[in-house]
């Protein structure tokens, strides 16, 4: 049977220190929306274009063992079915991975738990029949969860109740984790629909999304598995990881071209002075100007 969200469990979660410096950097970014200005939202445009990228990329490095480029992530995004050159394994493997992105982007609206099980079967996992069920059963608990919380917990976007949100999150990961049977790191496959589920459930909360690479997913899982206490060795694993990635996307968002040429160009000029100041700083200064001649 699935493990029952637990009340307690989300508020030790909650309580850690870890997660509510990661909730703050949350706060400050979700302040933003609804975006207004252009530039902003053509920014966030971009940051979650590549945010697909660089998640199919870490799904597409796991399926298959292989060195999945960027630029392998980015023809396949694009549209493309084969890339000259690369194992087709890789594009493959990438055609997948967009593949169940994309199937499971309703589920932040729908909550529908078909839709990560589609997303599952796209991505081939190793399920066997029971452990099929126990996922079955423990989204259904995560869903039940969300419903009683949703409506308290969307009208808060300070940092303390993106904390609550956030460790809700945590805790319905790990007991999909748990239901899952995750327990070799070795075997990271079995456990991707996770991986892409986390961020809709996150979107689903009204949290921004969280990015994590192949070796970020791979020691998540130890972590669980090395910590003395599973659940709050995940959290504490995870949440630097999304304090980082909320920094970049508020960064991101705010990006100007016209600021950072000026910043580019009066750092080149820093870069100018210093050199020139190294270059004559053998040459003595004299009180009038003159010449040192020595005697």
């Amino acid at each position: 049977m699935a493990t029952v969200i637990k009340t307690n469990d989300i508020g030790r979660v909650a309580m850690l220190p870890a997660l509510r410096d990661a909730a703050a950097a949350a706060a400050e970014l979700v302040t933003l929306w609804p975006l207004s200005e252009a530039l902003q939202m053509d920014n966030d445009a971009k940051y979650a274009e590549n945010l697909q990228v660089r998640i199919t990329r870490t799904i597409a490095r796991i399926l298959t063992g292989e060195d999945v480029t960027v630029p392998d992530a980015e023809y396949v995004y694009e549209g493309a079915a084969e890339i000259p050159g690369r194992p087709q394994t890789v594009v493959d493997a990438l055609l997948r991975a967009n593949e169940a992105y994309d199937a499971i982007s309703a589920y932040s609206e729908s909550g529908d738990a078909k839709l990560v099980m589609a997303a599952s079967a796209m991505l081939g996992v190793d399920w066997d029949q029971n452990t099929v069920n126990t996922v079955a059963e423990s989204l259904e608990s995560i869903g039940s969860s969300l419903g009683l919380s949703d409506d308290g917990l969307k009208a808060t976007l300070d940092p303390e109740g993106i904390a609550q949100r956030f460790a809700l999150s945590i805790v319905s990961i790990n007991t999909l984790l748990d239901a899952i049977g995750i327990d070799d790191p070795n075997q990271p496959q079995r456990a991707l629909p996770a991986l892409i589920f986390f961020n809709e459930l996150q979107e689903r909360l009204a949290i921004p999304r969280v990015f994590l690479s192949d070796h970020d997913f791979t020691g998540m899982l130890n972590a669980r598995t090395e910590g003395s206490v599973k659940l709050i060795s995940f959290a504490e694993f995870i949440s630097p990881l999304a304090q980082r990635e909320w920094k970049k996307h508020l960064e991101d968002v705010l990006w100007d071209p016209n600021v950072a040429k000026e910043q580019a160009k009066a750092e080149d000029e820093r870069k100018n002075k210093e050199a020139l100041a190294a270059k004559f700083a053998h040459v003595q200064n004299n009180d009038d100007g003159k010449e040192h001649v020595e005697l």
